[in-house]
Formats: structure tokens, C-alpha cells, sequence
């Protein structure tokens, strides 16, 4: 099992990509809240650790060439966001069928041949992480973002 804060940032960095492709090619502004939730600020004013992960998690995105950003507003969210070329590409991407077996395994192909596109939809890296996302389950939302951030990293 992984360190909870590992599995954190594999969720976190999910859900920002899943945002940023959602709204692609517009620029969003991206909060921290929206993807680790609430947060109360203590009485000096500072966030909690995990807020501070996730905001930590969207800057690494950013430093490792995922996604581009105009300003940070405070430490609640990334302005102007959007993906880079090089991952707008891989999340369009079909997945290798070994991840795909691996993450679905022989019982979740479909009984009958879909459609060229439908298929290509269904195994790409943006279908895989939203499914991952949807099963909450945190083994199979770290295995498919390891899959999608470090096989082929965008260039920078």
C-alpha cells in the first residue's frame, strides 16, 4: 500500500486533469478546493496540510510540462489554467491494451465488437482516469495516473 499522501496526489492530479480536458482548450481557473475539498484556514491563517498537498500537486503538474498556468491566486487556485500540447495528446491517446486488461481485465470488455471510435473513446487515458475516478477505488486511480504521468512524459 502506498503512503496516503502518494495516494492523494495520484487522486488530486486525476481530477485536475479531468477538469483541464473537460475544458479544453479553455483556460480555467482551477481551485484546490474543487479537487481536495473544503478548507479552513487555522487562526493564523494557513491552510491545512492537505490543502497545501493538493495546491503542491497542481504546481508539480505544471513544473513537469501537464498543464500551463497564468498566476497562482494566493495558494486556493491556478488561474487561467489549461492542459500542455503533449498532454492534451496523451489523454486523448488510446491506452496500451496491457493497461487496459490490467485495469478492466477480460470481464470488462464488451460481449459484442463496438465501433472503431466508440472503442477508441473507451480506451483512451481520459476515459480510463474519469472510470478510475468514478470507482473511488484508490489502487486503480494510482495505477492508471502512474500510467498516464510516467510512461511517456510530455516534453518540455
Amino acid at each position: 500500500m502506498a503512503d496516503i499522501h502518494v495516494e492523494e496526489f495520484y487522486k488530486d492530479a486525476a481530477i485536475a486533469l479531468a477538469q483541464l480536458y473537460s475544458a479544453f482548450p479553455r483556460r480555467i481557473d482551477l481551485f484546490v478546493e474543487d479537487i481536495a475539498g473544503p478548507d479552513e484556514t487555522d487562526e493564523f491563517g494557513l491552510h491545512s496540510k492537505r490543502h497545501m498537498a493538493c495546491f503542491g500537486a497542481l504546481l508539480w503538474l505544471a513544473e513537469e510540462g501537464f498543464l500551463r498556468y497564468v498566476d497562482t491566486i494566493r495558494q486556493d487556485a491556478l488561474d487561467q489554467a489549461v492542459l500542455s500540447r503533449d498532454a492534451f495528446i496523451r489523454l486523448s491517446s488510446p491506452a496500451p491494451e496491457s493497461l487496459l486488461e490490467s485495469l478492466m481485465g477480460p470481464e470488462g470488455a464488451p460481449k459484442t465488437p463496438l465501433p472503431p471510435s466508440l472503442q477508441e473513446d473507451l480506451s483512451s487515458y481520459i476515459h480510463l482516469v474519469r472510470t478510475a475516478l468514478k470507482s473511488g477505488h484508490s489502487v486503480r486511480i494510482g495505477h492508471i495516473v502512474r500510467a498516464t504521468l510516467f510512461s511517456a512524459r510530455p516534453n518540455h
